[in-house]
């Protein structure tokens, strides 16, 4: 690292600059005298109205972040795990994993104080297939309803009427200080969070040592653990947000436990598979478990879905 000053990258949201002002404040602590210049960018994902497959998948909410970091605009990019595809971008590596908010996904309601006091048909909110599939898996009576925009929007959308709940990864709430909006926590046992929910990673040009040993002593190792798991999980299983995917990982007497999920948008299919293995060999665990996956039927529905959605 060639100076005290460090140009950090990340999305206009209000939820993305406060993931990266924390990143920056636990920067300073560790390094007095750091300065830290925000570069707020609006991302592609941020402008699309359509669904994200077609639109270019993960990919839209990271893509200018990735661009200025490898133009040499910004040393670090702040990013939500769940944002970026499971595919490394050649040049770029991640290099602090910080400590992970609550994975699960959270119903927040009108009324309601439960999934399953939710009317009969009543309008969901979501423009995750993942949430779709595991709601209409318990719910074959939902209505489930695309919802985008940020997290203020679609409180918003739930409170002039437009829908009966909508459901939102409970960490952004949390973050966002919006914790008293959650009518219940969905559990990660049968709603399986995407992968790298909760988690905010930094990411850097490959091959900046000064700048990652800097950047390791805000890193979280247990939360990097569980993470390169299930990233791990996702790459083998070769899916983005294109099919309902789900992963969830977390230590447990000494043990790496990952739970998989791959499901159909209808939710009349949902496979999960759950297993442990040695903490110090995450990827080792993505890759037996997307193979287990695999083997009971996922390949089969995954191919379907992709012949289907080319």
């Amino acid at each position: 690292m060639h100076s005290l000053k460090l140009r950090v990258a990340t999305r206009r949201s209000e939820l993305a600059r406060r993931q990266t002002r924390a990143v920056c404040q636990a920067l300073r602590e560790a390094r007095p005298g750091l300065k830290l210049e925000e570069l707020a960018l609006t991302t592609s994902g941020d402008t699309h109205r359509g669904p994200l497959p077609a639109g270019g998948g993960k990919g839209l909410f990271i893509r200018e972040l990735e661009a200025a970091l490898l133009e040499g605009r910004a040393d670090l990019a702040v990013h939500s795990l769940k944002d970026l595809p499971v595919a490394p971008t050649p040049g770029l590596a991640l290099v602090a994993y910080r400590p992970r908010a609550d994975a699960r996904d959270a119903l927040v309601a009108a009324s309601a104080r439960s999934l399953e006091e939710l009317p009969l048909g009543a309008r969901v909110g979501t423009s995750s297939l993942r949430r779709g599939c595991q709601l209409l898996a318990r719910r074959p009576d939902l209505r489930i309803v695309e919802l985008r925009g940020n997290v203020d929007t679609r409180l918003k959308k739930l409170k002039s009427g437009d829908y009966d709940a909508v459901v939102l990864a409970a960490a952004g709430l949390i973050r966002l200080g919006l914790a008293k909006h959650i009518s219940a926590y969905l559990p990660a046992r049968w709603c399986v969070p995407a992968v790298g929910q909760g988690a905010v990673v930094v990411q850097a040009r490959a091959g900046e040592r000064s700048l990652a040993e800097l950047l390791r002593q805000v890193s979280h190792p247990q939360t990097e653990r569980c993470v390169r798991a299930e990233v791990a999980m996702g790459r083998e299983l070769g899916v983005d947000c294109g099919v309902p995917v789900g992963g969830h990982a977390w230590l447990e007497r000494r043990r790496l436990r990952l739970r998989g999920m791959v499901g159909s948008p209808d939710g009349q299919r949902r496979l999960a598979v759950a297993m442990g293995g040695d903490p110090a060999k995450p990827e080792q665990l993505g890759r037996e478990l997307a193979a287990e996956l695999l083997r009971v039927g996922a390949r089969s529905l995954i191919e379907q879905w992709r012949e289907r959605n080319p």
